[in-house]
């Protein structure tokens, strides 16, 4: 039956709602995170050239530790949904509850790895004698907020999952805060180095996860749901998050192929590649925003058997995705004169990354359709699929990407085999969601 004009209408602006309500403050929680390491970054490097290097090093090895269980989030996020959907409060939060056990015992794992191999991981990224000491030492201790951050991934997934994105917001909020205020006294007030940024971090972080713990043990409480470890819904948690750590795990290595192909290149590409990589993945998190509310709002539609408004609710997310990459875009093209001299003065850097920026601008309206796909997919938990399709991707992207140096075209060329990277996901992703096979109703999938 067709729906009239009138009703259209009132269907889009109850979607329109409803993805305002749980992308906006989404944005600013995502946008939070990043923030920690740009202060931690401020206030080291006043110590020194060296402690600076050593926390650069130890960054990357902490954000690639913590990124590839992102799966904390997305698979919490889309079982909770369902059963927020299905009406049964007791048994979103009990999901929720198996999601933050996990995290724990996923950071207590790593806390066991990192540990003992901090020295040989560090001196794997090549750290130079005077910031390797630097860079162990902030290692070691950050290690010791993993499982918090875990925590706080899983966490923020039941509350997405309750359709809350505020709470999140507030908590990053509070947490960048302190983390700022922790670190400015620890390592000048109390004369600890970057011994005593490490230790900030730490204890804002783990502040952050109480945080979010007391929040979901009051809903626990509200709604009579267990607090206690269940050894089968742990391991059915964990078995929802592996075809999701699969393509997070395949994102990140298409990422790590692109900067070793700029490496090849010259410094004058590498540079140029880590600046447009940043603005990337700012763009990245006003997309992933909407993403986030596609996985809250299909999850709920979807566990209550309703699959008519799931449909609708894609359909509109991809619109609000198609526009928010034409925006992005026509920003990126706008302001490339303006974007570079913030990050380099070197003529030749500026010169290299203005026709590749001119790629990311064409590129964004294609990103505006992935990532809503790749929400509403995960919303669906479809995370099988998703991981066959991020394989195809890295497959298709990795000879084109390591042809790059060989046949020539810079770091443009480079950026170009990213769009084509793009347009793959793309194209699986619209062809799961056009076959409608990721439409399983009820409250578990």
């Amino acid at each position: 039956m067709t729906q009239a004009p009138a009703d259209r209408r009132a269907t889009r602006r109850r979607h329109d709602r409803e993805i305002v309500a749980l992308a906006v403050p989404a944005f600013g929680a995502l946008v939070a995170e990043p923030l920690f390491v740009m202060v931690d970054s401020a206030i080291i490097g006043h110590l020194g050239t060296a402690q600076l290097a050593g926390l650069g090093i130890a960054s990357v090895l902490l954000t690639t530790a913590v990124s590839v269980f992102v799966f904390l989030a997305y698979a919490t996020t889309a079982a909770v949904a369902r059963r927020v959907g299905a009406g049964d409060l007791q048994a979103a939060i009990r999901q929720g509850m198996d999601g933050i056990w996990l995290a724990l015992l996923l950071g207590t794992a790593v806390i066991a790895v990192v540990l003992p191999l901090a020295p040989a991981l560090v001196d794997l990224l090549g750290a130079s004698d005077t910031a390797a000491p630097y860079a162990v030492t902030y290692l070691r201790i950050s290690a010791l907020g993993i499982p918090a951050m875990l925590v706080v991934l899983a966490s923020t997934g039941v509350l997405r999952g309750l359709q809350d994105t505020r709470t999140p917001l507030y908590v990053a909020i509070a947490g960048f805060v302190a983390n700022g205020a922790l670190n400015a006294g620890l390592v000048y007030g109390a004369d600890l180095g970057i011994a005593g940024s490490a230790w900030g971090t730490v204890i804002a972080q783990w502040g952050m996860a109480a945080a979010f713990l007391r929040v979901v043990l009051r809903g626990a409480r509200r709604h009579g749901a267990s607090l206690l470890p269940d050894t089968a819904g742990i391991r059915a948690s964990a078995q929802a998050g592996a075809p999701l750590l699969v393509r997070t795990l395949s994102l990140r290595a298409i990422l790590m192929i692109a900067t070793a192909v700029a490496a090849r290149l010259g410094d004058a590409d590498v540079a140029a590649h880590q600046i447009i990589l940043s603005l990337w993945s700012l763009l990245a998190f006003a997309l992933d925003a909407i993403a986030i509310a596609g996985q809250a709002i299909i999850g709920r539609y979807l566990g209550a058997n309703d699959t008519r408004g799931a449909r609708e609710a894609c359909r509109r997310m991809v619109e609000w995705g198609i526009a928010a990459g034409i925006a992005l875009g026509l920003l990126v093209i706008i302001s490339r004169p303006l974007f570079l001299p913030l990050f380099t003065s070197d003529s030749v850097v500026k010169d290299t990354a203005l026709p590749a920026l001119l790629m990311v601008a064409l590129s964004q309206p294609i990103c505006g359709i992935v990532f809503v796909l790749d929400g509403v997919l995960m919303g669906a938990g479809d995370g099988p699929y998703l991981a066959g399709a991020m394989l195809i991707t890295l497959a298709a992207f990795a000879p084109v990407a390591l042809l790059v140096p060989t046949f020539g075209g810079g770091l443009t060329s480079l950026w170009g085999a990213m769009t084509l990277m793009m347009t793959v996901r793309m194209l699986t992703l619209w062809l799961r969601a056009r076959s409608g096979r990721w439409i399983v109703t009820g409250a578990t999938r």
